[in-house]
């Protein structure tokens, strides 16, 4: 019986161990992909912010910029982020070539999947970082801008601030700064980006007036704003959950508590905060429930609580979900006075991720704070102001960094090539000027051959206006 033991339980302890690996790598891609499908989120709230005329063009800048991120972040950004190095940046297992993935990749050993997993996990929240860039800079910036920024966000900025708070960089290690899944390092680095160029670009045509008024530019589709906020939402159940890097991790003490699924929770919980706080604000601004404010309601409470999600309980983030609600409609209001954000990202990535990382200076519980190995407990368990000030000196070093170097970037795009289309492509709009092909070709250029009968209208009602079949006035849609 011993000997039938002693052959058969190391052989039972290896089939468990290899049965936990592939549970946890499957759990890590699916929610990559879950992640992954965020791009199509971005692509139907740019396009809803967007005018007709412009809103083919944001397919284009999504699928080129998830592509220059797939092969730059392969062949040289995980290595700067996530590789063997320094305090500042990594520098092996450039293309994922190593002998040994938990002395190359030692801010992510933890985890006891493959690098192959490792990397498209990390990959695709340096493409989420990267696609906060753009919206605020729709219907104006040229095409050439979005690859050549593409490729030094991804080679150089995203991977700097990931080794610092991601990564075991001087950030974490040294001051014990938070970050569980990206508040800063993925959404307050890509509205640093946006800030940059915004400040380099201007603003749309006509959308402040000769007494410097905001004029209202709306979208074309309000509709295809509320399928992105879904969209989104529903990807960011693999943003914070799959950050645990494990399907199988649980908080000590509570087996039965599976970490991710908790982290469902306080991301759901917060998510749905976020929304009532805006309606609440915007309701009080304008006794209206303004739709786009909701979104961006949610979106904000779910970039708020990135930070916080593995650190926090749900308690808390009711509150950090309902104060992102508000902060993001004050913060569109104000913003728009001075700044074109068509989007609100400024307010939705920016905003919201200084808000998230500094609430794990307030809610972090000190238990999960051991668990993550990061950091200790907020200011409502310990009484200490030391982890909210940790939080501040991440918050200010990442933005300081990365709006230096992008606002370098950007400066240099300026003085050579130039950041924004003609006056006259603007007016005539992107997806022809840039792209050559409308997104709603219909809406713009008649069918050659075939003569359009507007139907007739009921009794006693006027007939309506044809649909415009060209572009003057920058009034067109």
């Amino acid at each position: 019986m011993d000997l039938i033991a002693s052959t058969t339980l190391p052989g039972l302890k290896s089939s468990l161990d290899s049965t936990n690996v592939a549970l946890d790598t499957l759990w890590v891609v699916v929610a990559a992909i879950l992640v992954m499908f965020m791009q199509a989120g971005f692509a139907f709230l740019e396009m809803g912010f967007s005018r007709q005329k412009n809103a083919g063009a944001v397919v284009a800048k999504v699928l080129t910029n998830f592509a220059i991120c797939a092969v730059v972040f392969w062949a040289v950004g995980f290595a700067f982020g996530f590789g063997r190095g320094g305090s500042i940046l990594g520098y092996h297992g450039f293309a994922l070539n190593t002998a040994n993935e938990a002395i190359d990749f030692p801010g992510l050993s933890f985890s006891d999947v493959g690098i192959s997993a490792k990397w498209w996990f990390e990959f695709v929240f340096c493409a989420v970082s990267l696609a906060v860039v753009w919206g605020t800079t729709l219907e104006r910036i040229k095409f050439s801008v979005y690859v050549i920024y593409a490729v030094v966000f991804s080679a150089i900025i995203y991977p700097l601030i990931a080794h610092w708070l991601f990564s075991g960089g001087w950030l974490a290690a040294s001051l014990g700064s938070q970050d569980f899944a990206g508040s800063t390092v993925v959404h307050l680095t890509g509205a640093t980006g946006g800030l940059a160029v915004l400040l380099l670009l201007g603003p749309r045509r006509g959308k402040y007036g000769a007494d410097g008024k905001p004029n209202v530019i709306p979208g074309h589709s309000m509709p295809f704003v509320g399928l992105a906020t879904f969209i989104l939402w529903f990807g960011w159940f693999g943003f914070n959950p799959g950050s645990t890097l494990s399907a199988l991790s649980s908080v000590p003490g509570h087996p039965s508590n599976i970490r991710f699924a908790d982290i469902v929770l306080v991301t759901n919980i917060a998510a749905a905060c976020g929304v009532l706080g805006a309606l609440a604000t915007i309701w009080l601004r304008t006794r209206k429930p303004e739709i786009g404010m909701a979104c961006n309601g949610a979106i904000a409470a779910l970039v708020a609580i990135t930070a916080p999600s593995g650190y926090v309980n749900p308690w808390a983030a009711t509150i950090i979900g309902f104060v992102a609600g508000i902060i993001v409609v004050l913060g569109v209001l104000a913003i728009e006075k001075v700044l074109d954000d068509p989007v609100g990202a400024l307010s939705a990535h920016g905003l919201a991720g200084i808000w998230g990382t500094l609430a794990c200076g307030l809610f972090t519980d000190p238990t999960l704070a051991t668990l993550n190995g990061v950091g200790q407990g907020g200011f409502v368990y310990t009484g200490s102001l030391h982890q909210l000030f940790a939080q501040f000196v991440a918050v200010s070093a990442s933005f300081a960094t990365v709006f230096a170097l992008s606002f370098a970037t950007f400066f240099a795009i300026k003085a050579t090539i130039g950041l924004r289309v003609k006056p006259d492509e603007e007016s005539y709009g992107l997806d022809m000027a840039e792209h050559g092909m409308w997104g709603y070709p219909e809406q713009f250029m008649p069918v050659p051959g075939y003569e359009y009968h507007q139907p007739a209208p009921p009794a006693g009602r006027p007939a309506p206006r044809p649909a415009p079949i060209g572009l003057g006035a920058e009034g067109a849609p």
